[in-house]
Formats: C-alpha cells, structure tokens, sequence
C-alpha cells in the first residue's frame, strides 16, 4: 500500500490518500530516498496536497538523512525552477522549522536566496529567518545573493540586515574575502 500511497500523492490524488490513509496508511510514510508524504508534495507545490497531509497529522518537521524537510523542499524545485511561498507559508503556519539546516549549514533563507526566490525569501523573513546566520563557511543569505546578482532578493536581505542593527561597514555584514560588491537601489516604485 505505501507504493499505491507515495504515487498517489505524486499524482496529486486526494480522494485517494484520503482512503488509503482512512484504511490505516501511515500518514508520515517515506518513498525510497527518504522522502515524506509531505516533502513529495512540498516539492511538487501541491497546496491541496500538502493541507491535506498536515491535516491528517504529517510531520512538519520530518527530515531525510542529509536533513531536507518539506519545507526546504518548498524552498526550491530545481525539475520545475520555481519555489512555493505558499507552501512555505502553509509549512510555517503548521509548525515547520524556518531554521533547520542542510548540508554545509545552509538553511532555508540561504536556499531561497541562492536560487532568487524573492516570494518565498519574504515569506522566510516575515516569518523570523535569521537574516544573520551564517553557513559553514562564513556566508549569510546576503553574501550568497550578492554573487548571483538578484536585485530584488539583495534588497530585501539587505533592508532586513539594516533592521536586524547591521549593515554595510558593519563586521556582521562583511563580505567573503575577494569578493566584489556592488550595492543596488530599490527601484522607484518598487
């Protein structure tokens, strides 16, 4: 039943998982890589899917071995190249964890920002992401965007830094050694 289950969440059948997890499924089943119920439909963006899941008593804050959770599975989906802030939003009001790391100490607020995700970095901040912390080597969530040049992600870590008491010249803020910065405005209107 767990392989009828896991496909079905990946088909997006809710009337199906509603029946097999009636019928005694357990609701926080793993696929074959570790994966949850809920981080296959995190991942997918399925918001039916994942208020279903929560519902019927899914671990929020379940993990694989190297750490994923549903919510950095919203975070990013590298198949489809878009993030889920809604999904991210639903996972935060359910309970999830905004600071659980992945390999090399990245948390979701890094994720979110290395890949651009402007929505589902709003979503993090609103929610109390430390816009200070750092991953393993040294970089904060500003200093990782800063290289791939996302305008409306740096403005947005950099006014939260600027809130948090830190900003440019400040030893919180600097940047990793060789690197350029350039600094951008917001865009009038923006």
């Amino acid at each position: 039943m767990v392989t009828e289950l896991i496909n079905s969440v990946k088909a997006g059948e809710i009337s199906a998982v509603h029946r097999m997890l009636a019928a005694g499924a357990d609701v926080n089943s793993r696929d074959g890589e570790g994966a949850t119920l809920l981080m296959l439909a995190a991942h997918a963006g399925d918001m039916a899917m994942v208020k279903s899941l929560i519902e019927g008593g899914a671990d929020v804050n379940a993990s694989d071995e190297r750490g994923w959770t549903a919510l950095s599975k919203a975070v990013y989906n590298t198949e489809l190249k878009c993030g889920f802030a809604d999904v991210v939003n639903t996972l935060i009001g359910a309970g999830a964890s905004i600071e659980t790391t992945i390999g090399y100490g990245v948390r979701p607020l890094m994720l979110a920002a290395g890949y651009g995700e402007t929505d589902v970095v709003e979503a993090l901040l609103r929610a109390g992401a430390d816009v200070l912390a750092r991953n393993e080597g040294g970089y904060t969530a500003l200093m990782m965007v800063k290289q791939k040049h996302y305008v409306d992600v740096i403005n947005l870590l950099h006014e939260a830094e600027q809130s948090a008491g830190v900003g440019e010249g400040s030893c919180a803020s600097k940047n990793a050694p060789g690197s350029n910065v350039i600094t951008f405005m917001k865009r009038p209107g923006a």
